[in-house]
Parts: structure tokens; C-alpha cells; sequence
């Protein structure tokens, strides 16, 4: 899965308006659109999705319902499919193609932001509800409204803890759909983990714990209940081996033969290698963290607290859960995630204030649900649709968050659980084995400041912005003047058709830009001019080419021939080459694609048309290769 990105923000409002996740059947994508196979398009918002910026225009055909974006299609669709956790269904047509394709290339802090990303996501709603049982369970005892030890407070507190003791069972699952196990397979990793002999009280009573007679070292808490990092480490490990032992095993005993040497090799490998390592390494961040807690808690809750909502924004706020939980299961409480937790109030804040103060009726009706979800820790919302539109609300929020986090790291506030967020998220601050309720006291009073700090800073600072002015002509020509003066030369050889007449509403509106189509007479397509290949669709049909003096070119051979899936294409160049005019760039079958029902007309579009004062078509009925087919001007 792509770690996420910008379009996030787009994606959640796609995902909303085509009639939310439950609605959609399938996706994928090609050069310019992204696909869905929706179960009832009447469910979908088409009007709002086309006013919606980022987004060129709806169609409806074939069956299919096309949300058109352009050429960053390929980067909003990856974005989809991580915010709509779509992986199950975005498979087949372009997508699983594009997996041939160029792949991009990750850091190992952004790969780890991805994997983390995959593997806690779905567990999250549960995760959360758990850890407020938890908490309200500690309250309910400390102020002994509840016998911790009678029947009650027993069978809840099981529910409560039952998450967090067989955490290795269920990211076994969640790791196993991330990394493409057989799920069955993760679950039995993560089940061998907590197994009621290898717990830490069985473990006691043995001398020594020895496999093939090689001493196993157990992590510091004794065992691996509750324990993240291991247990995700092996499930990475075991899909990478399966994968490669599946090529030897034959299909007739490849059904237990595959799971038998993939647990037997990942196995004792967890307990004598993975695991120590992984328990290592998270304990030395986890001691990390600590030290700079220690060092100074102030500063430590600054950055947290002022960068939270940015990293939110990019998901990389998931690298952090497995380090609070990781020192809640070592050392029983954690410092890292406390320097957060004034961010969803001064989000709240800034939102109470806009609704109060701003005239737009429409921001209105957005702040009012967004108030509510924020009180309750959910500012997505706030954030996309309030406050970081509106920039200046956004980091005031950031800076309050920051000094909230001060205060509350500053104070020795401490995290004991895992709990909810928001107003749900206090009960995270008692520390029940001292009976002590003065971390969560703070908790409430620093997060109640942050609320109206945040809202009287919003609320003096605030202004609707001012309509926006409408250009001039000579103003608009002037800008859209900037762009090189220039000819495109035609990459391939055939008869020239208008745009306008093409059979495809996006290129025959002009909503991808000016140009001209050809009906090819022979399946071959060459560069136009020297440039670059930006986009080179696995497919074959599309090429993006942005040129020397900065024309940015897309050739489309055909109508929907995405759907053809490459057959017939046979690609000469790739992705990212430097070319010169007259390279040949690709071969086409058009034989093969009219038998299968697609025109082979050609559209070629400049898509930073608006760059250019005017785009001027050929006037010639028939064009060879390297006869000027476009004016840039």
C-alpha cells in the first residue's frame, strides 16, 4: 500500500460522493480517470464531485462510473485506495497492471509508516473501545464504585484486556492481509506467541528454554503478550518466504505443504532471531523517547504537539502508536503520546469559533458536525474541511497544541492505557496501581484551556474571505501567456480529426486540454519532440511526454483500450527515458484493437493548455510523422 499522501483529502471526499466504501464494487484506473464499478450509482453525489476542485468531470458508461483527474490519476488513485482501505477490490484492469509497472520508491521511515499504517488501521474502532473500557474500569475502582474483585469488574476487565493480551493474534490477521499471507497463517504466528506454555509463568519454571538446543531469548516483559513489533516482523518475514518456496512446491500438495515449511522456517526463527531483535530494537526506541522525555519534557511535548496534526495529515502519526504502546507494555505508562493530546481540543476550539463567527452559511453547516466529532477526538473533518482550508485557524491550533503539549509533558502527566480520544481519552491518565486520578485532573483542566485558547484566537483573528475577484480578459491572456511559444510535431501517421468529434466526452469537451486527434493508418507512435517520458501507462495506450520548451503532451491511442490490459501494445521506451523527436516510442496491433471493439482514434491533448494564449490545430486533412500538427502560441 502507497503511504498517503496530499490527496487524502480528495480521496475522502471521492469516496463520500460516490456513495461511500459500502457502494463501491470495484476500481481501477487509467491514464486519466479513475474507474468505479459502483453497486447503485444513484447513491452518488455527481453534481457535487464535479464542482469538487481536483476534479475535472464525471461520466457514466459501460457500467462504469469514471471520475476524471488527470494526469496524477495514478497518484489519487493510490491515495483511495489507502484512506478507503480498498485493496480487496481495487484488483484487476489498470491497477493490477500498473503492479508491473514502475514502482515508487520509499525511505525505510515512510516504508514503515505504510506497513504500520496497514496493520493497525482496522483495529483501531476496537483498539480505542477497548482502552476506554479499560479506563472507565479503573475509574469505576478507584472510587469504589465497583468490586475489582467480584464477577463484574472480572468479566469486563477480560473484554477490556483481551485486545492488548492477544495484541500478536490480531495484527497477525491485520499483518497477514498487509503484506499478502494467507491470514489463517498470520493468526497461527501471532497464536504460537501467546501460547499458555511460552507465557511468562510457564516459562518460570523451566531452567532453561532451548529450541535444537540453542538458548531462546524472551524479551524483557517475559513474553511476547501485548508485544507489537515481533509479531509484524514475522509476518513480513513469512509472506517474503512463501512467496519464494511457492515456485518449487507442486500444486497437487501445495495447499499444506506451502503453510507447513512457512511455519515451520518462520517460527523458530521468532524466537530465536525476529523476536529478540525486534523487542530490542522497539525498546531502544521506546528507552529513546524516554531519555529525551527525560531530558526534557518540555520540548518534547512542543514538537508533538504542534507537528500532530501535520502528521495526520500525512499518516505518519502511525509510526508513533507502537511506541506508546510498546512503553505501556514494558514500562506500564508512556510519555510520547501524552504531548498530543491538547490537539483535538484547540481543533474544536478553532471550529466553535468559525461557526460562531463566519457569515457563509455553508461553512456553517460544516462546522457544526465537525464541533461534534471533534469533542468525541475525530477532527479529520476539522482539519479538511475548516481549519486547514482556512490556513491561519489551522496553525493557531498548532501553536496551542504545541504549548498544551508543553504544559501536560512539563506537569509528569503520564499515559497508563491505550483509551480514546478527545473527552474519551482522560480515563488514559489514572494510574490505577497508585490509586492516583491527578494525571487525568490535569489532563481535563489543560485540555479545557486549549479549547478556549484556541477559540478566543480564532474567534479576533477570523474574517470570511473576500469574494473572489473575477480576472479580466487582458489579465488572463497575459497570464496564460507565459507558456513557450512552440509546434508539436504528429507522432503518428493518419488522418486528422477535430477534437470535438472524438467519442469520448473528456477529450471532446476539451476537459483535459486542447489538441487534436488522428485516425491512424499505421500502429506506430514516436516522439513529437525531445523531452521526457513522464507517464508510460503499463498498459501501453498512454504516454505523457513533458517536452524541452515545457508543452506537456499526452497521447491516448484508442478509446477505453485500458481495458484491453496491454494486448496488442508493445511498448519501445519506458517510463522516465529521455527521448528525441522521431523516436519510436511504441507499436500498436490497430487490427487487434477494432476486433475487440475500440476505435483506434488518437487523441493528442496538451494538458497545460492554459500555460498557452492559444493552441492552434493543423488545418490539414492528413498528417505524417513529424508534420506540425499543433501550434503553441
Amino acid at each position: 500500500m502507497i503511504m498517503a499522501s496530499k490527496y487524502d483529502g480528495l480521496s475522502r471526499i471521492i469516496i463520500q460522493n460516490v456513495g461511500g466504501k459500502s457502494n463501491i464494487a470495484g476500481l481501477t484506473h487509467c491514464v486519466t480517470r479513475l474507474r468505479f464499478k459502483l453497486k447503485d450509482e444513484s447513491k452518488a453525489q455527481t453534481e457535487i464531485l464535479k464542482e469538487t476542485d481536483g476534479i475535472v468531470t464525471v461520466l457514466q458508461s459501460g457500467g462504469q462510473y469514471m471520475v476524471v483527474i488527470g494526469n496524477h490519476v495514478p497518484d489519487v488513485f493510490a491515495s483511495v485506495v489507502s484512506v478507503g482501505h480498498l485493496e480487496s477490490i481495487a484488483k484487476g484492469g489498470a491497477d493490477e497492471d500498473a503492479e508491473k509497472g514502475p514502482k515508487e520508491k520509499q525511505n525505510p521511515f515512510n516504508a514503515f509508516v505504510s506497513i504500520v499504517t496497514g496493520v493497525f488501521t482496522p483495529c483501531l474502532a476496537v483498539l480505542s473501545a477497548c482502552g476506554i473500557l479499560k479506563g472507565f474500569l479503573s475509574l469505576f475502582s478507584y472510587f469504589s464504585w465497583m468490586d475489582a474483585a467480584g464477577g463484574t469488574y472480572t468479566l469486563l476487565y477480560a473484554l477490556a484486556d483481551s485486545f492488548f493480551y492477544f495484541m500478536p493474534v490480531l495484527l497477525g490477521f491485520t499483518a497477514a492481509k498487509k503484506f499478502k499471507l494467507p491470514e489463517m497463517e498470520g493468526i497461527v504466528i501471532g497464536l504460537v506467541m501467546v501460547y499458555p506454555t511460552l507465557t511468562s509463568s510457564s516459562l518460570a519454571a523451566m531452567e532453561t528454554f532451548k529450541f535444537a538446543g540453542i538458548p531462546i531469548i524472551m524479551p524483557a516483559a517475559g513474553d511476547y503478550t501485548s508485544s507489537v513489533i515481533p509479531v509484524i516482523c514475522s509476518v513480513a518475514f513469512a509472506a517474503f518466504l512463501e512467496k519464494r518456496i511457492k515456485k518449487f512446491i507442486p500444486d497437487v500438495i501445495k495447499t499444506f505443504v506451502v503453510p507447513l515449511i512457512t511455519l515451520g522456517i518462520t517460527i523458530p526463527l521468532t524466537f530465536l532471531v525476529i523476536g529478540p531483535i525486534a523487542s530490542g530494537a522497539a525498546g531502544l526506541i521506546g528507552s529513546l523517547c524516554t531519555s529525551i522525555a527525560n531530558v526534557s519534557n518540555l520540548l518534547l511535548g512542543v514538537f508533538i504537539g504542534f507537528f500532530w496534526q501535520i502528521l495526520v495529515m500525512f499518516g505518519l502519526h502511525w509510526a508513533m502508536i507502537p511506541i506508546a504502546m510498546t512503553n505501556v507494555a514494558s514500562i506500564g505508562y508512556d510519555v510520547v503520546l501524552v504531548g498530543m493530546f491538547g490537539t483535538t481540543f484547540a481543533q474544536t476550539g478553532a471550529v466553535l469559533a468559525i461557526w460562531l463567527k463566519t457569515k457563509n452559511k455553508k461553512l456553517k453547516s460544516l462546522a457544526a458536525p465537525a464541533f461534534i466529532s471533534g469533542i468525541a477526538g475525530v477532527t479529520e473533518p476539522a482539519i479538511y474541511g475548516i481549519t486547514l482550508p482556512k490556513k491561519k485557524p489551522f496553525f493557531i491550533t498548532c501553536g496551542v497544541a504545541g504549548v498544551a503539549g508543553a504544559v501536560l509533558t512539563t506537569l509528569g502527566v503520564k499515559s497508563y492505557q491505550m483509551a480514546g480520544m478527545g473527552v474519551f481519552g482522560y480515563t488514559a491518565y489514572i494510574d490505577s496501581a497508585n490509586n492516583d486520578i491527578s494525571g487525568m485532573v490535569i489532563s481535563m483542566v489543560v485540555s479545557a484551556l486549549a479549547l478556549m485558547a484556541a477559540f478566543v484566537l480564532v474567534y479576533l483573528t477570523y474574517k470570511d474571505d473576500a469574494p473572489a475577484k473575477k480576472e479580466t480578459a487582458s489579465s488572463s491572456a497575459s497570464a496564460s501567456a507565459a507558456g513557450k511559444a512552440g509546434t508539436v510535431e504528429s507522432p503518428v501517421k493518419g488522418n486528422v480529426m477535430a477534437l470535438e468529434n472524438v467519442k469520448d466526452e473528456v477529450f471532446s469537451t476539451g476537459a483535459m486540454g486542447k489538441g487534436i486527434a488522428v485516425e491512424p493508418v499505421e500502429g506506430k507512435v514516436y516522439a513529437p519532440a525531445d523531452g521526457e517520458i513522464t507517464t508510460f501507462f503499463p498498459t501501453g495506450h498512454a504516454i505523457g511526454i513533458l517536452t524541452d520548451t515545457g508543452a506537456e503532451i499526452l497521447i491516448h491511442v484508442g478509446m477505453d483500450t485500458v481495458e484491453m490490459k496491454g494486448r496488442g501494445f508493445t511498448p519501445k521506451a519506458k517510463q522516465g527515458d529521455r527521448v528525441k523527436k522521431g523516436d519510436l516510442l511504441l507499436e500498436f496491433d490497430m487490427e487487434k484493437i477494432k476486433a475487440e471493439g475500440h476505435p483506434v482514434t488518437t487523441p493528442i491533448i496538451i494538458t497545460n493548455t492554459d500555460d498557452y494564449a492559444d493552441i492552434i490545430p493543423t488545418d490539414a486533412s492528413a498528417v505524417a510523422v513529424g508534420n506540425e500538427i499543433l501550434k503553441l502560441l
